[in-house]
């Protein structure tokens, strides 16, 4: 029977989906315990999907003034904010953990318990559930997993190595069950955001999660990471455009695109060195991914970890800077932005997949070709994605050309020299497949933050002034400090988590898979 008891916070969640005549038929008193049932499922789960990949409430503060600083796609030019200089505010990081913690796993959980076995509906959650978690764990480490959504007061911490064997365990768990379901069939269709209940999308999808997962564990755990990622390859993995995992966002219940919203506020810019390889490279996707400066008409940008005294100048002002693509924002006439609200949120595309198989080839992994001929297809399919012709593509495959001096106000030097035509070095060969990955999958600053720490690529430029003590010059930011809430409300499971981080609690420490 489809019938299971859970808190009301979780119903009382559902209002984001509740535009429906029914709502109150179905939610009539949200201070009471609610049954979960096949009505309910389907918004539960839009609300949860939503949620995991941070809708504009929680997106500047979670995302664009953290990990989208840390990979150096941004660099601020507010005066308002330290966190490009390694400060941080400690109450953002409890946001996060309310994205996780209280708008995502209770779907999840009370859908997992009341779903049928071995159904559709089981098996997206659990994929859904490895997604949200494993941004989370990326950015922490160890986290409450284990346990999370269950109706106790204290939660145990479970170490970051058990956490991502239960990632692989769901995930393969999840195609498996997907693929023994008859032809044809669809899971939440019509409220399912990103691929409308495709069942066949989401094996693909949850094969690359799996993938991208391996490739993070590889320096940590090699032998565990090639056998989950030539799972994952064999079991079919993102190929083409089609199949690119974007969020359907909405005006209604502040559903909109994050990076749309806080663009348009105008408070951050192009970053010189991401500016470095995409004017070097003369890479046709920089007039994508940013636009021209309102002042000037020409692509300018900022260093990271500039002081209030240099984001005074009128070079490093926003009017002076570029600002992201017209995808998310679009100039007016007063030299303010547009927000594109509804622009779809990109969480996965198959160019990514290409390039993690690149790596996985250089590793001497099974991944269904040689590193070249996949890094080759993975730029191939960035370029393709975003509507560049077959002619540019193929000359910028063959190109011998180098990041640039970004012409910044620091007279920055070029950020490294490494062509993108492939190299016969293999140790270039790395740096290329980072840089390239790096640049496709543009903007998820969480995904290319956790790269960087894991893989060191891209080479990127050493944040200007650091303010915190704790990371000199010329270091880079590993981790998130816990919230600050833990230590008031699961102060003695807190304590045992810190000592499964195996380091301090604090911006320094690297992760379990950041060996290097």
């Amino acid at each position: 029977m489809m019938k299971k008891y859970i808190y009301s916070y979780v119903m009382s969640l559902l209002i984001w989906m509740g535009c429906t005549g029914d709502f109150e038929e179905m939610n009539t008193d949200p201070n009471n315990l609610t049954e979960v049932g096949s009505r309910e499922m389907p918004f539960m789960f839009a609300k949860a999907q939503s949620s995991s990949a941070l809708n504009r409430s929680f997106y500047q503060t979670v995302q664009n003034l953290g990990a989208d600083l840390y990979a150096q796609y941004f660099a601020l030019t507010s005066t308002s904010f330290s966190t490009d200089r390694y400060v941080l505010v400690p109450d953002w990081q409890r946001r996060f953990w309310t994205v996780v913690y209280v708008d995502t796993a209770p779907q999840l959980k009370a859908i997992k318990e009341n779903a049928e076995p071995g159904s559709g509906e089981e098996a997206l959650a659990d994929i859904l559930w490895v997604y949200a978690f494993h941004r989370l764990t990326d950015h922490f480490g160890p986290v409450p997993y284990f346990q999370a959504a269950e109706p106790i007061e204290v939660i145990p911490y479970d170490s970051q190595d058990k956490i991502y064997d239960d990632f692989f365990t769901r995930l393969a768990s999840a195609v498996n069950t997907l693929k023994a379901l008859p032809e044809g069939t669809t899971v939440f269709k019509g409220y399912e955001l990103m691929y409308d209940g495709d069942i066949q999308k989401w094996v693909a999808f949850a094969n690359t999660l799996r993938l991208r997962l391996a490739l993070r564990i590889s320096k940590a755990d090699p032998d565990r990471a090639k056998t989950e990622a030539e799972a994952a390859v064999a079991a079919g993995v993102l190929l083409e455009n089609s199949q690119n995992a974007l969020l359907k966002k909405a005006e209604p219940g502040n559903d909109t695109n994050g990076l749309s919203q806080v663009a348009a506020w105008n408070e951050f810019a192009m970053s010189s060195t991401i500016a470095s390889y995409l004017k070097g490279y003369e890479d046709p996707r920089l007039e994508v991914y940013f636009q021209p400066n309102v002042t000037t008409g020409t692509y300018t940008s900022v260093r990271n970890g500039l002081p209030a005294t240099l984001l005074g100048k009128p070079r490093n002002t926003p009017s002076q800077n570029s600002n992201v693509g017209t995808y998310w924002v679009t100039p007016k006439s007063d030299k303010t932005f547009n927000p594109n609200l509804t622009a779809p949120f990109h969480v996965m595309c198959a160019a990514e997949a290409y390039f993690l198989r690149a790596e996985g080839a250089l590793n001497g992994w099974n991944m269904g070709g040689t590193a070249g001929e996949l890094y080759n297809k993975g730029i191939e399919t960035s370029m393709e994605q975003w509507g560049i012709g077959s002619g540019e593509i193929a000359g910028y495959i063959q190109s011998e050309k180098q990041p640039t001096a970004p012409e910044d106000d620091q007279e920055s030097p070029a950020v490294a020299s490494i062509p993108v035509k492939w190299s016969t070095d293999i140790a270039e060969q790395r740096q290329q497949i980072g840089t390239q990955k790096w640049l496709a999958i543009f903007p998820d600053g969480m995904e290319a933050w956790a790269e960087f720490r894991r893989a060191g690529y891209p080479v990127m430029y050493p944040v200007y002034q650091s303010d915190n003590p704790l990371l000199p010059q010329g270091s880079f930011i590993k981790r998130l400090p816990f919230p600050l809430t833990e230590e008031a409300n699961n102060k003695d499971e807190l304590e045992k988590g810190k000592a499964l981080l195996g380091g301090p609690d604090n911006v320094a420490t690297n992760l379990w898979w950041d060996v290097d």
